[in-house]
């Protein structure tokens, strides 16, 4: 009986993980759209950014659902890896898990870490300006003033750099991730291979599409 309850409280923390990580794939993916239209119009960029900066259902509601989203799923996955090493206490001397895995499976804790770093930074960067900018400075509305803050950010060489290295490392993150959260919520059927090639392309259109913003802002600045 132990070892079942065992068994069905590591199989639910798995399930909540993988919803938490297919919902913030979706933001992702609204975020790398909003960042997009910079590349091809500043009034469009502002724009978006000012509805969505001054909407009281995104700042109050689905903003606030995203932070607990991205510490909820960031703390299941350090309890879940700490489980798996605490089962296997003996390391396997002649274990070769490069031939049974890949380097992004084997290492989702790292690349999640880098992430995490990342969207702390990321927090640092525009989130809490933006809160000082609106709820402590009370300074008037400016709906121009969001493109020129986000290319400001790329004007470093060194913070495009790691900007990008993060997004590469996200884009591993999400090559395992996405096609073992539908595993983890037993979704196996006649769509999964579209599935898990639909998971592969989002791994990496969006990651460089956020690197091609990037570096775009950073050499037309």
């Amino acid at each position: 009986m132990a070892k079942s309850a065992l068994l069905k409280s590591s199989i639910a923390k798995k399930v909540a993980m993988a919803l938490s990580g297919l919902f913030l794939m979706l933001f992702l993916a609204q975020h790398f759209f909003i960042n997009m239209t910079s590349v091809f119009s500043s009034d469009t960029f502002n724009s978006i950014s000012h509805y969505m900066g001054n909407n009281p259902l995104v700042q109050f509601v689905i903003q606030p659902i995203l932070i607990v989203g991205v510490i909820f799923h960031f703390i299941m996955g350090f309890v879940l890896d700490f489980k798996n090493r605490s089962a296997r206490p003996i390391a396997y001397a002649k274990n070769n898990g490069a031939a049974n895995s890949s380097w992004a499976s084997r290492n989702m804790i790292v690349t999640g870490s880098v992430v995490l770093a990342f969207i702390a930074l990321h927090f640092y960067d525009f989130w809490f300006p933006e809160m000082v900018y609106k709820y402590v400075d009370v300074s008037p509305l400016n709906e121009t003033r969001y493109f020129h803050e986000m290319t400001e950010k790329f004007e470093s060489p060194v913070r495009t750099a790691l900007y990008s290295i993060s997004f590469l490392l996200l884009s591993l993150h999400l090559w395992h991730g996405f096609n073992s959260s539908f595993q983890s919520v037993g979704f196996n059927n006649k769509y999964s291979k579209s599935l898990h090639t639909l998971g592969y392309a989002f791994a990496i259109v969006v990651p460089f599409g956020f690197i091609f913003i990037a570096l775009f802002h950073h050499f037309n600045h």
